[in-house]
């Protein structure tokens, strides 16, 4: 799917009126850490788009309000609690960050958390398959949060590449990440270099990767490397440094190659759980959904932008090869 054709599917489903609401309707309150990207992305309209395969029409019978705390976790609290103060029926959250905001709100509201993060160990719930209290919810890796098996593949792809940059945020979730990634580079006798995002100060953080004398670019999975995505694949062309994704939309957007699951499927799995909890389930009954399928995909038209000539290995193992 095109990236124009992408955004347009999503840009008839973004307005929903705030005035006048039908008592009956259905509120579902959703919650991430960071800025509001533009109306017509995938973060804004994915989760009411994919209400639609289940009958939920945005404005109709549920009405989505999505919320962005752009100031860190004491935001993302005063945002969960002007939400429940408003009477939303369910809250999704996004990240581990405004998962556990949201638990320690409230133990009423049910809770869907769209997480890449081990539920159990991080004490969200006692096991996945029947999860206690009211939180619950979809997963974006099996296991783990695939960060060392993106170095694995990334270091396939780039072999001579001695120094990998990883892309993190400043967020205490994702130290998983940065764990699993340095034990991969270890592993592969190759050096890990850290740089901070800066807060969405992308260029200056492209300035310190090209500094620290980086070969590679492992672009932490995080929302904010979604909503940024273009801005991020712009920068690593412009550096020509072969980078690797979370998302198959971040390669249809021009990046160089993702592995994970497909972010439209998770958002069809998280409007699944939104579906039975608004027709009675309760969060407990419903286990947190793993990804089945994981993807690798690569962009020929990326590597040659950056001048790189991809081994047949590495093109053989990709699922999916886009020209």
């Amino acid at each position: 799917m095109k990236r124009r054709e992408f955004i347009a599917g999503f840009g008839l489903l973004v307005a929903s009126p705030s005035a006048g609401q039908d008592s009956t309707r259905k509120r579902i309150g959703v919650v991430r850490p960071g800025r509001r990207p533009p109306d017509g992305d995938i973060q804004v309209a994915g989760i009411a788009h994919a209400l639609r395969e289940f009958g939920h029409v945005d404005g109709t019978d549920v009405t989505v309000v999505n919320r962005f705390a752009d100031d860190g976790a004491q935001e993302l609290r005063r945002v969960i609690a002007e939400l429940i103060k408003e009477g939303v029926d369910i809250l999704v959250t996004v990240g581990l960050t405004a998962t556990l905001a949201a638990r320690e709100a409230t133990q009423a509201t049910p809770i869907v958390a769209l997480a890449n993060v081990d539920p159990v160990a991080a004490g969200l719930v006692t096991q996945l398959g029947r999860p206690t209290g009211n939180v619950t919810g979809v997963l974006v890796a099996p296991e783990g949060s695939l960060a060392a098996k993106r170095l694995s593949l990334l270091h396939e792809a780039v072999p001579h590449a001695r120094r990998f940059a990883l892309l993190a945020p400043a967020d205490p979730a994702f130290l998983l990440q940065v764990r699993e990634t340095r034990t991969a580079a270890d592993a592969a006798g190759v050096e890990l270099v850290v740089v901070d995002d800066g807060g969405g100060d992308y260029t200056a953080a492209f300035a310190r990767m090209v500094a620290a004398g980086a070969g590679a670019l492992v672009v932490g999975a995080h929302q904010f490397y979604v909503r940024d995505r273009l801005t991020i694949i712009a920068l690593a062309e412009r550096h020509r440094l072969p980078a690797i994704y979370e998302w198959q939309q971040q390669v249809e957007d021009g990046g160089l190659m993702p592995f994970g699951a497909s972010l439209t499927e998770r958002y069809r799995r998280l409007a699944q759980h939104l579906d039975l909890i608004l027709r009675g389930s309760k969060p407990a009954d419903l286990p947190f959904e793993q990804p089945a399928m994981l993807r690798f995909v690569v962009s020929l038209r990326a590597a040659r932008a950056i001048g790189l000539e991809l081994s047949a290995a590495i093109l053989t193992r990709a699922d999916e090869v886009i020209d």
